[in-house]
């Protein structure tokens, strides 16, 4: 797995031949909004069911910052359960016989997230604390008298594996990790943990499978190359466990293992990866998510007959976050398109009526005034085909040029997806043409695809991105083309301005690394499991110090001319500030332009609303500065 991303179906995917032209658009007067309208949407996300199954609750950044809030399934405002004026706050359960629920958040975006236990009588409760504990859930119980959870508070580099009985609120230790492993999932029986296990790649991966009775751990995926391998779910009776696998083909399918005889078989194949497989809480319906083109396709169906179950989809988009009520009457799920922001709604599976709890998009934010995304590919600089998204602004055309942002997602390893992104429909809203490149490297396109990047940093990765210049180039509306991106997408931004320096008018930087030899010596430590993939990704400090000093664009600052804007979080544990401060310094001491603003509340990405309102604002001044006005004045 990949590991530096930024914090990620049913409407079909529009495809452009690499040589074709979008059809003309008509200009009409396009209303401007403000940072201020597009940031008072509303991002929300989790679902989980209250035990009486009356309302769910999830998180919404309503107030500014994340908290926990209630929605009555009857519909109404939904209530806030959690007040933080501080720490963005995300939900993670609901107790299954009362109204407590669990909830999580770190400190100013030190990633070093607990969990917490609150109620309508109760004050929070830390139930992992520790200066540097980082704490995961994992789930209830089939009796659901326990849940489980892990936590690195042992040993900061690997996460050890406890159960919690809610009666007596004491963790008990089932399983302690000394070797990296990733938990999966426990079998309802109790008999069996599964993990999964990060290999000498980001490609290669296995399952392991541990008997809690024997104390055996036994990896059930070996193999020779190349095959990523990662387990899904357990079957309700604890007889399989399934995973995903790439073995013998470019895309993922999904096979399971039988228990305890260990015989494998396939169960389903797609055209594209399989990325996720579960089952509601008692096995009558199944759930099979598909990385299909930058969308998600989503297949729900009833287990004992087979049947297909139709998702009500009442608008363009793709569904995601599925949950299931514990009685398997309600699925809860979002929508999420290109001109709409994730909306929560319920299915009732009993009757098929659907309701939708939340309306995100700003009331004074019109759809129509918002652009869809179309899915393109055009060809680099060795003919390999780059999938990308195309967003038009309205108005563009031949005789009403607009200039252009190629922007770079983060990773190595993520993927541009069509979904809602309020700063890109900024940006488009007021000019910019938007070109979200999925560049060798990026996941969903097969292993092959996935791995042409390995090594090769700073170089075909980047010219998949000066070939998407000339695609926009080639559009016949486009004038000047700056480059935008964050996290590995902000390496690409400075690699772009040190190594092709003439190629981009400016560069935007979020988060992004300017000097791999310290990245990748100072990762955090609960990176540990993937630090081995990492350095054959990217390389290793150790034995390729050269090679990444030549890709570091801190070391190659004097061959940048383009005006750049760098933002960072003050907490960042990833890409930490002295990556971002050393390459302005750098910059400015030759005389160049490098604009920078920090955040003092965030580490990777934004948390906080008014932060966000703060850095695409300046991203559309400097833009509107530097990459807006034609060369010459024309």
């Amino acid at each position: 797995m990949k590991a530096l991303v930024l914090v990620p179906l049913l409407a079909p995917a529009l495809l452009l031949a690499q040589n074709s032209t979008p059809q003309t658009l008509s200009a009409p007067p396009v209303k401007r909004y403000t940072i201020d309208q597009f940031m008072n949407s509303t991002r929300v996300g989790g679902a989980a069911f209250t035990f009486d199954e009356k309302a769910i609750l999830f998180h919404s950044n309503k107030s500014g910052i994340f908290n926990v809030y209630r929605a009555a399934l009857a519909g109404g405002t939904p209530e806030p359960l959690t007040r933080s004026t501080k720490e963005s706050t995300y939900i993670v359960a609901a107790f299954p016989a009362d109204a407590r629920f669990l909830y999580t958040h770190d400190r100013g975006g030190d990633e070093n997230s607990h969990l917490y236990l609150a109620g309508p009588d109760q004050a929070e409760r830390d139930l992992t604390p520790g200066e540097k504990t980082k704490a995961n859930f994992h789930g209830w119980s089939e009796d659901r008298k326990s849940f489980f959870f892990s936590t690195n508070a042992r040993n900061p580099k690997f996460f050890d594996l406890f159960e919690m009985p809610i009666a007596e609120m004491k963790p008990h230790l089932i399983y302690q990790d000394d070797i990296g492993l990733d938990f999966a999932e426990i079998s309802n029986d109790k008999h069996y943990l599964a993990f999964g296990r990060s290999g000498a790649t980001p490609a290669d991966s296995d399952v392991y499978l541990y008997d809690l009775s024997t104390k055996e751990l036994k990896n059930l995926t070996e193999h020779k190359g190349d095959v990523l391998n990662e387990p899904q779910t357990f079957s309700i009776d604890s007889k399989y466990l399934y995973f995903t696998t790439d073995e013998g083909s470019e895309f993922r399918h999904l096979a399971r293992f039988e228990l305890p005889s260990l015989k494998k078989e396939v169960v389903d194949r797609a055209e594209w990866d399989i990325s996720d497989f579960s089952f509601s809480p008692h096995g009558k319906y199944r759930v099979i998510s598909t990385n299909a083109d930058a969308r998600t396709k989503v297949r729900l169906q009833e287990v004992a007959t087979g049947k297909e179950v139709d998702l009500p989809i009442l608008a363009p988009g793709d569904v995601s976050g599925l949950k299931f009520s514990e009685s398997e009457r309600y699925l809860a799920f979002y929508l999420n398109g290109s001109r709409a922001p994730s909306d929560l709604f319920v299915f009732d599976l009993t009757n098929g009526k659907v309701a939708q709890l939340t309306h995100s998009l700003n009331s004074e934010v019109a759809a129509n005034d918002l652009v869809d995304a179309e899915v393109v590919r055009y060809p680099s600089f060795d003919g390999m085909q780059i999938p990308a998204l195309l967003y038009r602004p309205k108005g563009a055309t031949a005789e009403h040029k607009v200039p252009a942002i190629v922007l770079v997602h983060g990773g190595p390893g993520g993927q541009t997806r069509v979904d809602y992104k309020a700063s890109m429909q900024f940006l488009i809203n007021h000019g910019y043409c938007v070109l979200g490149v999925n560049n060798r490297g990026s996941s969903g396109y097969g292993k092959t695809f996935f791995k042409a990047d390995d090594l090769k940093h700073g170089r075909e990765p980047l010219w998949d991105c000066v070939a998407a210049k000339k695609y926009l180039q080639s559009l016949g509306y486009v004038s000047n083309i700056g480059i935008l991106g964050g996290s590995y997408g902000g390496y690409m931004v400075l690699a772009a301005l040190a190594f092709q320096p003439e190629e981009f008018a400016v560069g935007v930087d979020l988060f992004g690394v300017s000097n791999w030899i310290r990245t990748l010596q100072n990762i955090p430590p609960y990176w540990e499991a993937q630090r081995k993939s990492l350095y054959a990704e990217i390389g290793d400090p150790n034995t390729q110090e050269t090679m990444l000093r030549e890709i570091s664009p801190l070391f190659h600052t004097d061959k940048m001319v383009k005006p750049l804007l760098v933002l960072q979080g003050k907490n960042d544990p990833r890409v930490i500030k002295p990556e971002s401060d050393e390459i302005v310094d750098a910059i400015k001491k030759k005389g160049g332009v490098a604009e920078y603003v920090v955040f003092d509340n965030e580490g990777h990405g934004f948390t906080k609303k008014e932060n966000e309102i703060h850095g695409y604002q300046a991203i559309l001044d400097f833009l509107d500065k530097y990459l807006k006005p034609a060369p010459n004045g024309k």
